[in-house]
């Protein structure tokens, strides 16, 4: 696009938003970024042919946020006459249902099946600074560490297609397009823990202490938020991240628009946005030449546990108390932006912070793909 036609596509966008009054959400707007950066990296190749065959013409962009919108099954099941189908794709729509049947939501951390919801997370404790490998709390068999290699072994044929997680070949590589973008989003990385009078803990030495679920029992409060209108709740520390962190990518005011309004607005930008990161090596994104290829899901939580750690020192927790959530306890209250000697405010850092992951995040998995298709 050139840039007198960016400029005009940009001025319109601000028209539009600023004659109304907060900016919505994109949902899945990070996971479409990071699999359209694979899919421009691919483009042409014999990996992006054999991607075409699996996902039954499916682009990595569209499958990577399809592991986030089966959640859409969790209160009803996927045998309610209702639930809706990915009715283009019905060997793929079929092998899905047989998936979510097989991993259906459960917080009962004994259950022999686990939920399809542990998949995209590990809540490693941020205090004390710590690697994946050196405790044991917040990690488990079905965590996100654990489940990429189990899906690179079933697309490698290492693992049988007729496994219990039901993960045939196509399911595997739909899961692998989202969670490798999750593991590039810290806070499904690292966790905040504390103890029954709100105190941070190591939960590794104090086994009731309570963790903060990546920021989702907690609201976040910044210094550039004007004051909050009735009816405005605060938004969730860890939806900060998924959401206002990622829109901050592209112009805005502040303003209200339709979801189909808004992806309409954002569709080119992002589209710039993509071929900018696609042909343009970001740093640092590259494995070890001598790290096997099970171990990348482990150095990528490695690496981001340091910003994960970052993502709350930055922030003053106030009012943490326990919380009954379901069926279990979790500890909540909120997050408020601490001021910074540098001046960067916090939506500014994690912005800076969440356009360089997700341009990793789509290389990487790229690189992933075509290493083992």
């Amino acid at each position: 696009m050139k840039s007198s036609a960016r400029r005009s596509l940009l001025l319109a966008i601000s028209a539009i938003l600023s004659s109304t009054t907060a900016a919505q959400a994109y949902g899945p707007l990070g996971h479409e970024i990071v699999g359209a950066i694979a899919d421009e990296r691919l483009a042409g190749t014999p990996t992006a042919a054999k991607i075409a065959v699996l996902l039954d013409g499916f682009s990595l962009e569209k499958a990577a946020v399809i592991a986030d919108e089966i959640k859409g099954w969790d209160n009803k099941g996927v045998d309610d006459p209702r639930s809706f189908h990915y009715s283009a794709h019905r060997k793929i729509d079929r092998q899905l249902r047989d998936f979510w049947r097989a991993n259906q939501p459960t917080h009962d951390l004994n259950s022999t099946a686990p939920s399809h919801h542990w998949f995209h997370y590990t809540d490693v404790p941020v205090v004390p600074p710590q690697r994946y490998r050196e405790g044991t709390a917040g990690r488990g068999r079905w965590d996100i560490v654990h489940i990429i290699p189990f899906c690179v072994q079933v697309l490698q044929g290492r693992v049988p297609e007729q496994n219990d997680r039901k993960i045939t070949k196509p399911v595997a590589l739909i899961l692998l397009a989202h969670y490798v973008a999750d593991m590039h989003q810290p806070l499904h990385v690292g966790a905040e823990y504390f103890d029954t009078q709100g105190r941070i803990a190591d939960p590794d030495k104090n086994q009731s202490a309570l963790g903060d679920e990546g920021g989702n029992t907690f609201t976040l409060e910044l210094s550039d938020e004007p004051p909050r209108r009735r009816g405005m709740h605060k938004k969730k520390f860890h939806g900060f991240w998924d959401y206002d962190a990622v829109n901050a990518l592209f112009p805005q005011e502040q303003g209200t628009l339709r979801k189909s309004e808004s992806q309409i607005l954002i569709e080119p930008l992002k589209k710039e946005m993509v071929h900018e990161m696609a042909t343009h090596e970001p740093r640092n994104w590259r494995m070890p030449p001598n790290i096997p290829i099970d171990n990348y899901a482990e150095l990528w939580a490695d690496e981001i546990l340091p910003i994960a750690r970052e993502a709350h020192e930055r922030v003053q927790f106030m009012n943490v108390h326990p919380q009954q959530e379901e069926d279990r306890v979790v500890a909540s209250g909120e997050a408020d932006e601490k001021p910074r000697p540098d001046k960067m405010n916090y939506r500014v850092w994690a912005t800076n912070t969440v356009r360089d992951e997700l341009h990793k995040a789509g290389w990487r998995l790229a690189d992933l793909l075509e290493k083992i298709l």
